[in-house]
């Protein structure tokens, strides 16, 4: 499945928009978290759905 991974600044404008592919959600959870420690933006606002468009992984 199809994963997708998103990551904003604070004025609405995207820093990431990755899709990633994963088997379940608790893989999809610990591969967005991954991504996001690569990249150092834990703390930034973020969300992770799944392609039946469930949160995964969300901060704001």
């Amino acid at each position: 499945m199809v994963y997708k991974l998103t990551v904003f600044e604070k004025n609405g404008k995207k820093l990431l928009d990755e899709a990633f592919e994963a088997h379940n959600d608790e893989e999809a959870k610990e591969r967005g978290q991954q991504l996001l420690h690569q990249h150092a933006y834990e703390g930034y606002t973020y969300r992770c759905t799944s392609p039946l468009g469930k949160l995964v992984l969300f901060h704001v």
